[in-house]
Protein backbone atom coordinates (compact mmCIF):
# COMPACT_ATOMS: atom_id res chain seq x y z
CA UNK A 1 0.00 0.00 0.00
CA UNK A 2 2.80 2.37 0.95
CA UNK A 3 4.66 1.46 -2.21
CA UNK A 4 1.57 2.26 -4.33
CA UNK A 5 1.25 5.70 -2.72
CA UNK A 6 4.94 6.42 -3.25
CA UNK A 7 4.74 5.46 -6.95
CA UNK A 8 1.59 7.50 -7.37
CA UNK A 9 3.15 10.56 -5.68
CA UNK A 10 6.27 10.24 -7.82
CA UNK A 11 4.16 10.03 -11.00
CA UNK A 12 2.20 13.12 -9.94
CA UNK A 13 5.42 15.07 -9.26
CA UNK A 14 6.81 14.02 -12.63
CA UNK A 15 3.63 15.10 -14.41
CA UNK A 16 3.67 18.47 -12.64
CA UNK A 17 7.31 18.99 -13.55
CA UNK A 18 6.64 18.20 -17.22
CA UNK A 19 3.62 20.51 -17.44
CA UNK A 20 5.37 23.35 -15.65
CA UNK A 21 8.21 23.30 -18.19
CA UNK A 22 5.69 23.41 -21.04
CA UNK A 23 3.71 26.19 -19.38
CA UNK A 24 6.81 28.29 -18.82
CA UNK A 25 7.81 28.14 -22.51
CA UNK A 26 7.92 31.60 -24.09
CA UNK A 27 4.84 32.29 -26.20
CA UNK A 28 5.45 34.82 -28.98
CA UNK A 29 2.36 36.94 -29.60
CA UNK A 30 1.50 39.80 -31.90
CA UNK A 31 -1.53 42.09 -32.06
CA UNK A 32 -3.21 43.41 -35.21
CA UNK A 33 -6.11 45.82 -35.54
CA UNK A 34 -7.49 44.24 -38.72
CA UNK A 35 -10.05 46.97 -39.36
CA UNK A 36 -7.39 49.69 -39.20
CA UNK A 37 -4.95 47.62 -41.24
CA UNK A 38 -7.54 47.17 -43.96
CA UNK A 39 -8.68 50.80 -43.92
CA UNK A 40 -5.09 52.00 -44.35
CA UNK A 41 -4.41 49.83 -47.43
CA UNK A 42 -3.93 51.43 -50.81
CA UNK A 43 -6.39 48.97 -52.34
CA UNK A 44 -9.25 50.06 -50.08
CA UNK A 45 -8.52 53.74 -50.65
CA UNK A 46 -8.63 53.18 -54.40
CA UNK A 47 -11.80 51.11 -54.10
CA UNK A 48 -13.49 53.88 -52.15
CA UNK A 49 -12.56 56.41 -54.81
CA UNK A 50 -13.85 54.04 -57.53
CA UNK A 51 -17.14 53.58 -55.67
CA UNK A 52 -17.57 57.34 -55.28
CA UNK A 53 -17.04 57.75 -59.02
CA UNK A 54 -19.40 54.87 -59.83
CA UNK A 55 -22.24 56.33 -57.76
CA UNK A 56 -21.64 59.96 -58.73
CA UNK A 57 -24.36 59.99 -61.46
CA UNK A 58 -26.96 58.62 -59.04
CA UNK A 59 -25.95 61.18 -56.42
CA UNK A 60 -26.23 63.95 -59.02
CA UNK A 61 -29.73 62.74 -59.91
CA UNK A 62 -30.73 62.78 -56.25
CA UNK A 63 -29.30 66.30 -55.89
CA UNK A 64 -31.34 67.42 -58.90
CA UNK A 65 -34.51 65.99 -57.36
CA UNK A 66 -33.68 67.80 -54.10
CA UNK A 67 -33.39 71.10 -55.99
CA UNK A 68 -36.71 70.39 -57.73
CA UNK A 69 -38.32 69.78 -54.34
CA UNK A 70 -36.93 73.06 -53.02
CA UNK A 71 -38.34 74.91 -56.04
CA UNK A 72 -41.73 73.25 -55.54
CA UNK A 73 -41.66 74.27 -51.88
CA UNK A 74 -40.77 77.85 -52.81
CA UNK A 75 -43.64 78.01 -55.30
CA UNK A 76 -46.09 76.55 -52.79
CA UNK A 77 -45.04 79.09 -50.16
CA UNK A 78 -45.20 82.05 -52.56
CA UNK A 79 -48.98 82.34 -52.21
CA UNK A 80 -49.37 83.14 -55.92
CA UNK A 81 -51.00 79.83 -56.90
CA UNK A 82 -54.68 79.06 -57.15
CA UNK A 83 -56.10 75.98 -55.40
CA UNK A 84 -55.90 73.73 -58.49
CA UNK A 85 -52.28 74.65 -59.27
CA UNK A 86 -51.33 74.23 -55.64
CA UNK A 87 -52.89 70.74 -55.55
CA UNK A 88 -51.07 69.71 -58.74
CA UNK A 89 -47.78 71.04 -57.39
CA UNK A 90 -48.24 69.18 -54.09
CA UNK A 91 -48.93 65.95 -55.99
CA UNK A 92 -45.82 66.54 -58.10
CA UNK A 93 -43.79 67.17 -54.93
CA UNK A 94 -45.07 63.95 -53.36
CA UNK A 95 -44.08 61.97 -56.47
CA UNK A 96 -40.62 63.55 -56.53
CA UNK A 97 -40.11 62.77 -52.83
CA UNK A 98 -41.10 59.15 -53.45
CA UNK A 99 -38.72 58.99 -56.45
CA UNK A 100 -35.91 60.44 -54.37
CA UNK A 101 -36.51 57.96 -51.54
CA UNK A 102 -36.51 55.01 -53.95
CA UNK A 103 -33.31 56.23 -55.60
CA UNK A 104 -31.66 56.70 -52.23
CA UNK A 105 -32.74 53.25 -50.98
CA UNK A 106 -31.58 51.54 -54.19
CA UNK A 107 -28.27 53.36 -54.20
CA UNK A 108 -27.63 52.57 -50.54
CA UNK A 109 -28.41 48.87 -51.07
CA UNK A 110 -26.12 48.68 -54.10
CA UNK A 111 -23.37 50.60 -52.32
CA UNK A 112 -23.60 48.35 -49.25
CA UNK A 113 -23.39 45.24 -51.46
CA UNK A 114 -20.36 46.59 -53.33
CA UNK A 115 -18.61 47.54 -50.07
CA UNK A 116 -19.33 44.12 -48.58
CA UNK A 117 -17.94 42.37 -51.66
CA UNK A 118 -14.77 44.47 -51.52
CA UNK A 119 -14.28 43.94 -47.79
CA UNK A 120 -14.87 40.20 -47.91
CA UNK A 121 -12.26 39.77 -50.68
CA UNK A 122 -9.81 42.02 -48.89
CA UNK A 123 -10.36 40.28 -45.54
CA UNK A 124 -9.39 36.95 -47.06
CA UNK A 125 -6.25 38.52 -48.53
CA UNK A 126 -5.43 40.17 -45.19
CA UNK A 127 -5.77 36.83 -43.40
CA UNK A 128 -3.15 35.36 -45.75
CA UNK A 129 -0.88 38.35 -45.17
CA UNK A 130 -1.23 38.01 -41.38
CA UNK A 131 -0.42 34.28 -41.55
CA UNK A 132 2.74 35.01 -43.58
CA UNK A 133 3.66 37.83 -41.21
CA UNK A 134 3.37 35.48 -38.23
CA UNK A 135 5.59 32.92 -39.95
CA UNK A 136 8.16 35.56 -40.93
CA UNK A 137 8.35 36.94 -37.39
CA UNK A 138 8.27 33.53 -35.74
CA UNK A 139 5.09 34.25 -33.80
CA UNK A 140 2.97 31.59 -32.16
CA UNK A 141 -0.19 33.66 -32.18
CA UNK A 142 -1.63 36.92 -33.50
CA UNK A 143 -4.73 38.28 -31.81
CA UNK A 144 -7.20 40.91 -32.97
CA UNK A 145 -6.57 44.19 -31.14
CA UNK A 146 -10.28 44.77 -30.50
CA UNK A 147 -10.40 41.52 -28.54
CA UNK A 148 -7.60 42.43 -26.13
CA UNK A 149 -7.93 44.49 -23.00
CA UNK A 150 -4.28 45.47 -22.98
CA UNK A 151 -1.19 44.88 -25.04
CA UNK A 152 2.20 46.52 -25.17
CA UNK A 153 2.63 48.85 -28.13
CA UNK A 154 5.68 46.81 -29.18
CA UNK A 155 3.36 43.88 -29.94
CA UNK A 156 1.25 45.91 -32.40
CA UNK A 157 1.79 44.66 -35.95
CA UNK A 158 -0.98 46.69 -37.61
CA UNK A 159 1.38 48.90 -39.61
CA UNK A 160 3.43 45.85 -40.62
CA UNK A 161 0.28 44.07 -41.79
CA UNK A 162 -0.77 47.10 -43.86
CA UNK A 163 2.69 47.41 -45.43
CA UNK A 164 2.81 43.69 -46.21
CA UNK A 165 -0.69 43.84 -47.70
CA UNK A 166 0.22 46.82 -49.90
CA UNK A 167 3.33 44.99 -51.08
CA UNK A 168 1.48 41.72 -51.82
CA UNK A 169 -1.62 43.40 -53.32
CA UNK A 170 -0.71 46.66 -55.05
CA UNK A 171 -3.68 48.88 -55.91
CA UNK A 172 -4.50 48.61 -59.60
Amino acid sequence: MFRFLAVRSAALCLAIALFSSVASAQLKVGVVNVQKALSDTDELKKSQADLAKKYEPRQAEMDKIQKDLEQIDTQLNSGKLNAQAQGELQAQGTRRQRDQQRLQDDMQADLDKDRQDILSKMSAKMQDVINKLADAKGLDMIVEASQTLYSKPALDLTADATAAYNKANPAK
